[in-house]
């Protein structure tokens, strides 16, 4: 079991407001360097109309839901949270579900393919929903998933030592698996997934107030601190870093997102 402290996003319907994180959700996918992968991954899957799809981590439904409409496909989705569920079926996912990415309630090869986006990071064994999404994948369908690596991380202040303390913080504490997405490759051979491809797509963002303040990026100092995992004073340092770098139009946080597909066999 891992001694981190859960991200949100693994316990959404533990949280005392699960409306916002459905909110969050909704504000990411208007994100264009967020949109302009999610295009590819569905490209990467390779959807035939009339096919039938499993989206792992269906979230608020959205994703599944334009996959169907733009490649006329049937589209099923799972979430570990009643609320995201309950909101994607809502939108129009009737066939949503709530279940465990390891433990997926499907028979084997029931789907022509599938695909997680940005979910293996939240997971204590990512390589068992790999396994499960290989399994319920029909013999020569694909398996996609997304996910950032906080590996990857930037951010523009003048501080670069700082800055470094502060997202290996993110990397390292702040999720049960920030850098797994560098090694989805290697896992997608340890389940048995030919034809592996891997692909970055770079998510950079100038405004300073994006997707809900660049995720928490002025609190993760504060957070740390209190955790005992960085030094008093970097908190209050890495907020004057922050707002000398917007005040100077210098702001900058970017990372990658690697994608990785593979055939089921």
């Amino acid at each position: 079991m891992s001694d981190r402290p859960e991200h949100a996003f693994t316990a959404v319907d533990d949280q005392d407001d699960p409306s916002a994180w459905i909110d969050l959700l909704d504000r990411t996918r208007q994100e264009p360097a967020y949109s302009a992968y999610k295009q590819r991954v569905a490209e990467l899957l390779e959807p035939s109309p009339g096919g039938t799809y499993l989206e792992v981590g269906c979230g608020t439904g959205d994703d599944a839901l334009a996959l169907s409409g733009r490649f006329g496909v049937a589209v099923a989705g799972v979430d570990l949270s009643s609320a995201m569920v309950e909101e994607a079926r809502r939108r129009g996912l009737s066939k949503a579900h709530v279940a465990s990415a390891d433990a997926l309630p499907f028979d084997d090869a029931r789907f022509d393919g599938c695909w997680a986006d940005r979910v293996l990071q939240h997971l204590e064994r990512p390589e068992a929903a790999l396994a499960e999404m290989a399994r319920v994948t029909r013999p020569g369908g694909r398996v996609v998933v997304a996910d950032p690596d906080y590996d990857t991380q930037v951010v523009a202040v003048e501080d670069e030592e700082l800055a470094r303390r502060v997202l290996r913080f993110r990397a390292d504490h702040l999720l049960r698996n920030g850098t797994v997405a560098h090694r989805a490759g290697a896992l997608f051979a340890d389940a048995g997934l030919a034809d592996v491809v891997v692909e970055a797509a770079p998510v950079v963002l100038r405004d300073p107030t994006a997707l809900d303040d660049a995720m928490g990026l002025r609190t993760w100092a504060a957070t740390a601190e209190g955790r005992g995992l960085l030094p008093a004073g970097d908190a209050e340092a890495w907020e004057r870093a922050l707002d000398a770098a917007v005040e100077r139009d210098r702001f900058l946080y970017a990372f990658t997102v690697f994608l990785t597909a593979g055939t089921a066999p």
